[in-house]
């Protein structure tokens, strides 16, 4: 598992761990059962505290996408489809409302936001 952490983003960095643990799960690059790195060795990895990695990996187990098994380590639990495509849902608000800030940005009405989403629903096979 690589991760990246970004030491000038306004995201904190436990932050940062859980975004880059649960795409891998999203995309399926982390399947159910997959050992994630110890707390220890994540950090040293990193070179960032284990305090913040264990802040992300409890968080993640309170978000139902991590079990930890005391003197075994953490792993990815076994997710229901729900609750993939839900944060699935949330990944995508989150893209479109970066987008529709962008054209709004750019000068375009709401009109023309709709408009080309709708094009692009209708033409382009993604």
């Amino acid at each position: 598992m690589k991760l990246i952490i970004n030491h000038t983003s306004m995201e904190p960095i436990y932050e940062q761990i859980m975004t880059q643990i649960k795409a891998e799960v999203i995309d399926g690059t982390l399947p159910a059962g997959s050992a994630l790195p110890s707390v220890r060795a994540l950090s040293k990895d990193l070179k960032i505290s284990a305090l913040t990695v264990k802040k992300a990996y409890d968080n993640l187990e309170t978000e139902g996408l991590v079990v930890t098994v005391h003197g075994k380590g953490s792993f990815i639990a076994e997710t229901n489809q729900e609750l993939l495509m839900e944060e699935r849902k949330k990944e995508l608000e989150k893209e479109l409302e970066e987008a529709v800030r962008k054209a709004r940005a750019g000068g375009l009405t709401n009109q023309e936001i709709q408009e080309t989403f709708q094009i692009i629903m209708e033409d382009r096979v993604c």
